[in-house]
């Protein structure tokens, strides 16, 4: 299989909210309640088809170290994969990172598993750890719930060992799913633009591409293609037959 680009998968663990408020049910809360912003406890970032899960917390590293390493190992990425990353991940990382003094890291492509399953399926629920139990995959690591988190918010060393293999396994997890649902990803960043290999399979990579049919566009026809490694449908680049254009005056 042809090398591709860096693709980077990525979760975070934030803190909640911490403010003051008058009641329990529909509450507005205002700036001047709020006593403590949320913030990046943790994150897990694994590069694909590497061993080594990176994981940095403010409890063991400190939030410098920890935005420090985040910033480095996007800044190197070719592409970021995660689950609802676009709303969430993403822009928590670029708050802490503009808080910490840092410049945003070298442009990188993001693939949001999240939007390619709400694209294509129809599940009771979207929830990352529904979607990996239907599909069979491996699954979250379970815990005791919003305790841990204030647990771990108050320094207790084995909150945080859990809290480490919860974040690592959603890491581990959005690899598996990312593999699973790799033929259903429109646009994904295309791998012969990455190494200059033609005649690859533009999500995988793979030279093993069978002929099955015809792609047709509103001027031209191309031999259609589907990928025996990982069942992603494209076509080729070359029109075979095409209609001719008359310019209307």
């Amino acid at each position: 299989m042809a090398t591709g680009p860096k693709i980077l998968s990525v979760d975070i663990e934030t803190s909640p909210v911490v403010a003051h408020a008058w009641g329990l049910f529909k509450q507005n809360i205002a700036i001047n309640q709020i006593i403590e912003r949320p913030r990046t406890m943790c994150f897990g970032a694994k590069f694909l088809g590497e061993r080594k899960v990176h994981w940095y917390s403010e409890h063991e590293h400190g939030p410098d170290i920890m935005f420090h390493a985040a910033h480095a190992l996007l800044d190197e990425a070719d592409v970021v994969m995660h689950y609802n990353g676009d709303r969430f991940d993403l822009p928590r990382l670029n708050t802490e990172f503009v808080l910490s003094g840092l410049t945003p890291p070298s442009p990188y492509k993001s693939i949001d598993l999240l939007k390619v399953v709400r694209r294509n399926f129809n599940f009771p629920s979207n929830k990352l750890a529904y979607i990996s139990e239907q599909l069979g995959l491996t699954g979250k690591v379970q815990h005791e719930g919003h305790s841990l988190w204030i647990r771990c918010l108050a320094g207790d060393a084995a909150a945080w060992k859990i809290m480490r293999r919860y974040n690592v396994q959603d890491v581990k997890l959005l690899e598996e799913l990312y593999e699973k649902l790799k033929p259903w990803i429109t646009g994904h960043p295309n791998f012969s633009l990455y190494n200059g290999v033609e005649g690859v399979c533009p999500n995988c990579g793979d030279e093993d591409l069978e002929r099955r049919g015809y792609a047709y566009t509103s001027l031209g026809k191309y031999q259609r293609l589907r990928c025996k490694a990982c069942g992603t449908w494209t076509r080729g680049t070359s029109r075979l037959t095409g209609a001719t254009v008359t310019h209307v005056r």
